[in-house]
């Protein structure tokens, strides 16, 4: 078994909490964040259980930035999270 750690990010759309992992672009919901943590932990793992079974796992980890350590994938080092905005019109 090879661990891969990601990030989560967790918003509320209405009533739902979306969880977001940036590092491999997969998303899921819930009803409370905890039920979206749970959520996007079978999202991803669902996710790279596919990519292994296609022969892609190794790839997609890597063009995400993510890098071997043992027996373990360590996700790209996060530098800054900001939010921004732009004026328009």
């Amino acid at each position: 078994m090879q661990d891969v750690s990601f990030t989560v990010h967790i918003f509320r759309e209405g009533d739902v909490f979306v969880a977001h992992v940036p590092e491999l672009d997969v998303s899921s919901c819930g009803g409370t964040t905890d039920a979206a943590r749970r959520n996007i932990q079978d999202a991803v793992r669902g996710f790279l259980e596919t990519s292994e079974e296609m022969g892609t796992f190794v790839e997609i980890l890597e063009e995400a930035g993510y890098q071997r350590d043992g027996d373990s994938w360590r996700s790209p080092e996060l530098v800054v999270s900001d939010r921004l905005s732009v004026g328009i019109g």
